[in-house]
């Protein structure tokens, strides 16, 4: 569809739009249509779920806000693609994603079809967009990048636990890879800035910008490795209760977990599941699909502890100025963590845990209506990770930028690296 204006602000987003759409539809391109549908745990949606989701977004969001005329495509579709939002009605639970078969996957991108071409419709009739219309808009979009990123790691674990793990695409990697050697930077006591403070969007939990004082520590220049992992395992890490939190420990019991998320023996050799298939481990890449509770068991067993997000963000504006103009992201389609060769390794590759509570910033406003549901009920029992993944649109990450999961989450791309005092 031909736009009417084009030097338009709408013009923009409407490309942006369209941007990101084609990029998630992509992501599942190589899928098998029986690859659409299974939920094999709670946390991991079928991929049919997350196409029909962002699009309800949208319809939801903004068309039948700013259309009277606007007829939904489907009347059952907010009942089974609504994910938690209590404000809009019922809706299908979590863990029951999986069960539904029908609407078809076909059906599923009609509907995305249709609801693109009413978009796409809405932004060429529109030039001005008010402030509300216009963060509603940016919302929906970090929302569908967010699920972009949700995809390939739920793709993942669907094709990871498939008996024969097949491949989901051939991707091209260097044949040698190295580690930077771990180096530590020391930040200065001080009082600094934390959260959101430039023009641009940002989501409602980075807000708050306030002042915090950090006593003297040193940071590491990049995450732990495969290598520096398997040292911990292969001395006794999983067996030794005195680096494990209570509850870590109470978990590492009732599911006899003895290696991070993928990882399985293959004739006495370590293998990971990747999305090109069951390969050996890279002693060089960062270790990721660990939990919070053992990245903080790896700290202990090493003498060290994780940084705080505050900790985190301090060294990353540091010694990254400029944000992510650099890193392994989902735009490489590689779809793993790498090693890096640059300076310091703060973005993409894997979410970095912190030894942070998921807590409002002072200040913290929760939005009203349906889009207040969108961070700020969740801000208990959770841990914050920093840094996005091998898996985040570049777009998508900044150095504010907060991700929460619960310590035990293992399913995304998540790693860590360590910090200590300065005495």
């Amino acid at each position: 569809m031909q736009l009417n204006h084009p030097s338009s602000l709408t013009d923009t987003i409407a490309k942006r739009f369209k941007q990101i759409r084609a990029q998630t539809e992509a992501i599942c391109a190589p899928l098998k249509v029986e690859d659409y549908v299974v939920q094999p745990i709670v946390d991991v949606s079928p991929p049919k779920w997350h196409l029909a989701h962002t699009t309800w977004f949208f319809e939801h969001f903004i068309l039948l806000q700013q259309l009277p005329d606007y007829e939904v495509f489907d009347a059952d579709f907010s009942y089974l693609f609504n994910s938690y939002y209590e404000s809009v009605g019922e809706r299908v639970l979590r863990d029951h994603r999986g069960h539904m078969t029908r609407p078809s996957v076909n059906d599923v991108y009609e509907y995305r079809r249709y609801v693109d071409a009413a978009m796409l419709k809405f932004f060429d009739k529109n030039d001005e967009l008010d402030a509300p219309l216009k963060y509603t808009l940016e919302i929906g979009l970090q929302h569908e990048q967010q699920h972009q990123e949700l995809l390939v790691t739920d793709i993942k674990y669907i094709l990871g636990h498939h008996p024969l793990h097949p491949v989901y695409k051939q991707i091209e990697l260097p044949e040698t890879s190295t580690a930077l050697p771990p180096q530590w930077h020391e930040i200065a006591e001080g009082i600094y800035s934390i959260g959101y403070d430039a023009s641009g969007f940002c989501f409602d939990n980075e807000k708050g910008v306030h002042q915090v004082y950090l006593q003297q520590y040193r940071i590491m220049n990049r995450p732990i490795t495969n290598a520096e992992y398997l040292r911990f395992m292969e001395d006794g890490g999983y067996t030794n209760h005195q680096w494990w939190f209570a509850d870590a420990w109470g978990w590492l019991s009732e599911t006899g977990i003895k290696a991070p998320h993928y990882w399985e023996q293959r004739n006495g050799a370590w293998h990971q599941y990747q999305l090109d298939g069951l390969k050996p481990i890279d002693p060089n890449a960062p270790v990721t699909h660990v939990s919070m509770y053992e990245a903080a068991a790896y700290a202990m067993w090493a003498g060290k502890r994780l940084p705080t997000e505050q900790e985190w963000e301090v060294a990353a504006k540091t010694l990254q100025p400029g944000g992510p103009s650099a890193g392994n992201f989902l735009e490489q389609s590689k779809f793993q963590s790498l090693p890096t060769q640059e300076d310091s390794q703060w973005y993409g590759d894997v979410w970095e845990w912190t030894n942070s509570a998921y807590l409002p910033y002072p200040y913290y406003q929760r939005p009203d209506g349906a889009l207040g549901e969108y961070n700020g009920k969740f801000m208990i029992n959770q841990e914050v990770l920093r840094g996005g993944s091998c898996a985040t649109p570049k777009s998508h990450i900044r150095p504010t930028y907060r991700n929460f999961f619960q310590p035990d989450k293992r399913w995304q791309f998540t790693g860590f690296r360590l910090a200590e005092h300065v005495s």
